[in-house]
This record gives C-alpha cells, sequence and structure tokens, in this order.
C-alpha cells in the first residue's frame, strides 16, 4: 500500500494534483487560512469515489453522503475516541463491505478523471440499463 501511494504521490505531483486552498472554520469558532497537499489521497478518491457509483446501493449511498459531513466534523476536531465516531466508523465500514474492482484514472493539468472501471459487485448491467436495448427492462 506504502509503494502505491508513494507512485500515485509521483504522478500526481507531475500533474499538479492535489493541492487545496481553502477558508476554513476553527473549532474555537475563528476562521483562518489552511493549505493542504493531499497528491495521492486525491487520486485515490477519485477512483473509490468512482467504483462506489457502479457497487454501492443508492440508498446507502445517500445515507453516507448525510454522514460524511458530521464524520470529517469529528475527524477535524480530533474527537476519534468519542462515542459517536464508533458509530460512524461502523456504518462507513458497513458501506464499503462490497466496494471493490478497478478503476482506470487519467491525470492532466491539475486534474484526475476516472475513464473506466470495473466491480464484480457492480450493480450497474449495461445490458439492463440500456437506453439502446429493443428489449428494454
Amino acid at each position: 500500500a506504502l509503494k502505491l501511494y508513494l507512485l500515485l504521490n509521483e504522478i500526481a505531483k507531475r500533474h499538479g494534483i492535489g493541492r487545496v486552498d481553502i477558508v476554513e472554520n476553527r473549532f474555537v469558532g475563528i476562521k483562518s487560512r489552511g493549505v493542504y497537499e493531499t497528491p495521492a489521497a486525491t487520486i485515490l478518491r477519485c477512483a473509490h469515489l468512482d467504483i462506489e457509483g457502479i457497487a454501492m446501493d443508492r440508498e446507502v449511498m445517500r445515507l453516507r453522503d448525510m454522514l460524511s459531513p458530521k464524520f470529517s466534523e469529528l475527524v477535524y476536531n480530533g474527537f476519534w475516541f468519542a462515542p459517536e465516531m464508533d458509530f460512524l466508523l461502523a456504518a462507513m465500514h458497513k458501506a464499503q463491505e462490497l466496494i471493490d474492482g478497478w478503476v482506470d484514472v487519467v491525470c492532466f493539468k491539475g486534474s484526475c478523471m476516472a475513464v473506466a472501471r470495473s466491480s464484480p459487485s457492480a450493480l450497474y448491467n449495461e445490458n439492463i440499463a440500456s437506453m439502446e436495448s429493443v428489449e428494454g427492462y
């Protein structure tokens, strides 16, 4: 996993991927500027969200999206060992159980884009969902 992360850092660096410059709300009530660099994580997130798109149930994804801001808030504020974090981690782990497969990602000029994917757990079936199929569903 470390070798992959280091390789992705090098690829992302060559393409200027993974730098974020934001003004954020601190836990203590003030705003501050944050500049973060997460090159490999940006590519991994792009790929992971893409594979979730074909392998995660719609309602599970909706719930995951609702819980994500609270999860992020707890992480940002350092509440790793709070009971609500245990609850959210259990929910997030459950949501990820069927997420598997591969994603091809293209990196270019500050962005990355998933261009191909496959998952043995995919809920998408081109033969059923195609608008071009005569049989329909």
